[in-house]
């Protein structure tokens, strides 16, 4: 039977009228996918995207992007995101700035747990405690005894307020009794150059930004922050070794839009694992300082609600305030 034209252009205006289908894992992704970072071009977070970014293009067959939203720890990135269709398209790049923010803030606009599907962890990114070299500090506990025995007389200097780092030295400070003084800058390399100078005593930063200070002489490491020795600096001890059950970290991994399909979530997860086993990858995040963070979605999620509680504790046990 032939249909009328008249029929037939009904048909066609019905058809052209619905909705988009959702995308699906199998035509997933169907055009370039925007990684919002909210880190500085050339910063271990934008590095680390660009890795990830650069293995799913060739994985998927569509170009992954970066794009820099640097500002308000974060906030400014994952208020892009935070509107975008849940379609998989545009993903945000999570880290513990995230977690922390949620109790550092009062009026965020988001939340980093109900706003947002985990997809993937990527790498976790050690601190190390320092002190000049002038400083006659040889060992972390020799640190945590001076510091009981002169109150607020050792100043460590760390990234901005509610940064993982000055958090991470309020976790120190608070789990070893030790009363030091920490000083925020804006960014480690300026504390650095003071610790160097003896305007400060010592510095908590990444391996990354110190491993150089530390191989120069400039810096002594007294301990990493996480729960196992640091590739860079195999011979430094860990807090946890004098302070038991302590860990910070500066973690970073992928985030979507709430709803965004569980398929996709699933395909890009996978797709991300194999990204982080693969050879060339895990030799360019070890010598960024970091370690992979492979595992399914929920676990991330785990790790996204264990460190915003975390968190939560220390910045109401040290009374931080956002600037």
């Amino acid at each position: 039977m032939k249909f009328r034209r008249r029929e037939f252009l009904r048909l066609a205006a019905a058809a052209t009228a619905l909705p988009a289908l959702p995308a699906t894992a199998q035509t997933y992704p169907s055009r370039p996918v925007r990684v919002v970072v909210g880190a500085v071009p050339g910063a271990a977070p934008d590095v680390s995207a660009r890795l990830i970014a650069d293995w799913l293009s060739r994985r998927l067959g569509q170009t992954f992007f970066v794009e820099n939203r640097n500002g308000a720890s974060g906030n400014l990135a994952a208020e892009e995101v935070l509107g975008a269709p849940p379609d998989g398209h545009t993903l945000l790049l999570a880290s513990a700035s995230n977690a922390i923010n949620v109790t550092l803030y009062d009026n965020l606009k988001f939340n980093i747990l109900s706003d947002f599907a985990p997809v993937a962890g990527i790498v976790a990114f050690p601190m190390v405690m320092t002190v000049s070299a002038s400083f006659p500090v040889k060992t972390l506990p020799e640190l945590i005894t001076r510091a009981k025995q002169n109150p607020g007389k050792i100043n460590i200097g760390t990234p901005g307020i509610g940064s993982p780092q000055h958090v991470s030295g309020e976790l120190f400070k608070m789990m070893s009794g030790a009363n030091i003084v920490l000083v925020p800058y804006r960014g480690g390399p300026p504390a650095i150059t003071d610790a160097l100078s003896g305007q400060i005593q010592g510095v908590i930063g990444t391996v990354l930004l110190t491993i150089d200070h530390i191989r120069s002489g400039g810096l002594r490491a007294l301990a990493v922050t996480s729960t196992t020795r640091a590739e860079l600096l195999p011979d430094v001890p860990t807090v946890a070794d004098f302070v038991p059950g302590f860990e910070a970290s500066q973690w970073i991994g992928i985030v979507a839009p709430k709803n965004t399909t569980p398929d996709i979530i699933e395909r890009l997860n996978r797709e991300i694992n194999g990204g982080l086993a693969d050879p060339g990858i895990k030799t360019k995040i070890a010598n960024l300082g970091g370690t992979t963070m492979s595992g399914t979605p929920d676990d991330f999620g785990k790790i996204l609600m264990a460190e915003t509680e975390k968190w939560a504790k220390v910045i109401k046990f040290a009374g931080i305030k956002a600037e």
